[in-house]
């Protein structure tokens, strides 16, 4: 078996890493395509909103970053509802191609549209799309998995999905400048279809999920012995850890401008964040197995703290790449332990409401980071940054509080064994 992996996670890994290639395209293309002028701002950049004694001027940075925060919300907000669904039915794949093709279908119509608002809708599509698609394919993950090897299990389709959400941003830029932006909406669509065509030919619904919906799909806020539920606890950490992670994306032409430095090399920055979580998700995983969750996670917010405080700092393109990799290293040290820690304490038929906990706090970090970055970078380029790290010691004072390990033997002395489907 391929990584010591059920082939079925790995088929779902190369799917949403062909998905994630299209859309983390749109990340970088969906700016420069309200900036190109074929979208009509007329009416509404430069307007002037007042809500009682608030004041607040609507610039198109402003603009693009409600266009990408969209995206996160409605993504965020459909989760608990398709995760719970996707229980009480025992169905995961439906949902997973629906969603894939809501999402192709979004990604063509913008080679049509030049209304704002038009542009909102369509970017709204999209994320009641990834709402279906993310977690019913996280849930099924997590029932291909055992207590022994579930980290490595989704260290290994993390991998494969950043694969395609941090390369994507780089093909992008290199699209866009040396073909048309009309060309990255048209490999979106590409993505989004060959992700279809790869669940409706080597993904099935396995049998238990037909049978074991539990009764009781509720996630606590309050813990019994502590005063957080972990998994609301590690919801929290993740909804930090996010947007630290999306704060980067609205300042395009503001780190450009800092940098001077083109659009490729800012696809090269934001990817690095991704590009160390492919180099490092699978490790992490797998040594969570068998040394335990909780070290991962207190080490990666560790180091979550600086490396995203230095990027409001740097004044160099090459220490951006750094700090940003850096900052990967730190996610990726979260990411799949928290995933396998929530899967530990999910109970049988529970897995879409457990993880669907982290997923929604992810995607609305996701949503709120560009909407956090383009309201405080006002008040200075570096604001944004330090906000970011300051969430990230909330997430680590959280985290070592809150959350106990789950592995049974955390020093890995009694030879767990992953077990092979």
């Amino acid at each position: 078996m391929v990584l010591g992996t059920d082939r079925r996670v790995l088929a779902l890994g190369f799917a949403r890493m062909a998905d994630a290639l299209g859309n983390s395209f749109l990340i970088i293309v969906l700016p420069l395509f309200i900036a190109s002028g074929r979208v009509s701002l007329a009416g509404i950049a430069g307007v002037r909103l007042s809500l009682g004694p608030v004041s607040l001027l609507v610039t198109e940075s402003l603009l693009i970053g409600i266009v990408l925060s969209l995206f996160g919300f409605l993504n965020s907000f459909c989760q608990p509802l398709t995760g719970r669904l996707s229980d009480r039915t025992g169905r995961r794949r439906v949902y997973i191609l629906f969603g894939l093709a809501l999402l192709g279908v979004a990604s063509a119509a913008y080679l049509v549209v030049s209304s704002y608002w038009l542009v909102l809708v369509l970017r709204a599509l999209q994320g009641i799309a990834a709402g279906f698609t993310i977690p019913a394919t996280v849930a099924l993950v997590n029932e291909l998995a055992t207590s022994g090897d579930r980290g490595g299990n989704f260290g290994v389709f993390n991998t494969l999905r950043l694969v395609g959400f941090g390369f994507g941003p780089i093909v992008a830029g290199v699209v866009v400048e040396t073909v048309s932006i009309d060309a990255a909406f048209a490999v979106a669509v590409v993505g989004a279809f060959v992700s279809l065509l790869l669940v409706v030919v080597l993904v099935e619904d396995p049998q238990r999920t037909d049978t074991t919906a539990a009764d009781d799909l509720s996630v606590s806020m309050r813990g019994t012995d502590s005063l957080l539920d972990p998994v609301f606890a590690l919801g929290v950490g993740t909804f930090c850890m996010a947007i630290g992670i999306a704060l980067f994306a609205t300042l395009e032409g503001q780190v450009n401008d800092r940098l001077s430095q083109g659009t490729l090399l800012f696809g090269v920055q934001f990817g690095a964040v991704v590009i160390a979580n492919v180099l490092f998700q699978i490790p992490v995983g797998r040594a969570s197995d068998r040394i335990g969750r909780r070290p991962f996670l207190l080490v990666g917010f560790l180091l979550l703290v600086p490396s995203v405080l230095a990027q409001g700092f740097v004044t160099d393109s090459l220490l951006m790449v750094g700090a940003r990799f850096v900052q990967g290293v730190a996610v990726a040290m979260v990411f799949a332990p928290s995933l396998a820690l929530a899967g530990d304490l999910a109970g049988e038929g529970q897995s879409g409401t457990t993880l669907s906990v982290l997923t929604m706090a992810f995607g609305l970090g996701v949503a709120f980071g560009p909407l956090v970055s383009g309201y405080l970078e006002r008040f200075g380029f570096a604001v944004p940054f330090v906000f970011g790290a300051a969430l990230a010691v909330v997430a680590l004072v959280v985290t070592y509080s809150q959350v106990e390990e789950t592995v049974s033997d955390p020093a890995g002395l009694s030879g767990v064994t992953p077990q092979d489907d």
